[in-house]
């Protein structure tokens, strides 16, 4: 019978350790590599080309992925299209970057002297085999030396294909920091999908400018229940003539009151600054609205008063204006 979860172990080490290994292959080369991406698309508006043949493509075009949504301008270019036409789309200023595990595939081979041909001299390659066409060929070389594959058979493409991934994470990573590329310019480049609201949305999206719950210190227990109610927020500020916050009154609140005083006629003495909690926690428009979630979850709490620089009360948000935007 076979071990499913030992094998799934078995190939999680080793995969870990050729990606342990690699550490040791970060040398003088990789080095130039970023400078020169770096430098190329900030001086020339070069972009990096990304080719390869088999699973090393389909890597080529994560990587490719990774590079445009972090400010590198990137394009995917199959080795075996590019023999058949879309060789094309690449500039003399644009580095090249194979990426192949045996570095001698025939598209390979026939492709990186028609690159250079264009004029093109900044070839790199990302290789297992060091020894290869692709390696003695190319102006820099980035080795993903894989001794096995985590197949049985040492066929299909595992470790390799995960050593590639890799490299070309280190190669994003380094270049965001080179860029200083901060997470306002990350939200650029991911406007869609929880990701992307996460860094762009803020309170003044999210929260309900027209409902504003609210009593006067002054105002009765009944007037700040009917306000509530109103609001539909589960609490009310407390402010000032001027709307200056002063307080937030929860339903909890009103639980707590009845528990503590249950002489109705007592209750009905009792005005909003009785029982309202003073100086409560509040939140800026310009706030993230995904920070502000986070503030939630850890304080056990479903809203905030949002308000201005001068205190000035603005509005609640719920919790629930922050999950109608999928944020979380």
């Amino acid at each position: 019978m076979v071990d499913i979860q030992k094998i799934a172990k078995e190939v999680i080490l080793k995969e870990a350790e050729v990606i342990h290994n690699l550490i040791a292959d970060i040398g003088a080369d990789f080095e130039k590599v970023v400078n020169l991406i770096y430098h190329n698309s900030c001086k020339t508006n070069g972009r990096v080309i990304l080719t390869g043949i088999g699973k090393s493509a389909i890597i080529a075009q994560k990587i490719v992925a990774t590079l445009n949504s972090t400010g590198t301008p990137s394009v995917f270019l199959h080795a075996g299209d590019a023999i058949h036409g879309d060789m094309g789309m690449v500039r003399p200023e644009d580095i090249v970057i194979f990426v192949s595990k045996s570095g001698n595939t025939p598209e390979i081979k026939v492709l990186l002297p028609l690159i250079r041909g264009l004029g093109n001299q900044n070839m790199v390659a990302i290789v297992a085999n060091t020894d290869s066409f692709l390696a003695h060929n190319a102006q820099y070389v980035i080795k993903t030396t894989v001794p096995q594959e985590a197949c049985p058979h040492n066929l299909a493409p595992t470790s390799s294909t995960t050593a590639q991934l890799v490299v070309g994470d280190a190669l994003a990573i380094c270049l965001i920091e080179c860029r200083s590329f901060s997470s306002n310019d990350f939200a650029k480049f991911h406007p869609g999908g929880s990701l992307g609201k996460r860094l762009y949305t803020r309170i003044a999206d999210v929260y309900d400018k027209e409902k504003r719950p609210s009593v006067n210190p002054n105002d009765t227990i009944r007037t700040l229940i009917v306000e509530m109610s109103k609001g539909r927020l589960g609490a009310v500020a407390v402010v000032d003539t001027d709307n200056k916050l002063l307080g937030i009154i929860t339903d909890g609140d009103l639980r707590r009151m009845l528990e503590k005083y249950p002489d109705m006629l007592y209750i009905s003495r009792l005005q909003a600054k009785d029982i309202m909690s003073a100086s409560p926690k509040t939140v800026a428009q310009d706030e993230l609205a995904y920070n502000v979630y986070l503030l939630m979850k850890k304080n056990s709490i479903t809203q905030l008063v949002v308000v201005d620089e001068n205190t000035t009360y603005k509005g609640m948000v719920h919790v629930h204006d922050i999950l109608r935007e999928g944020i979380v």
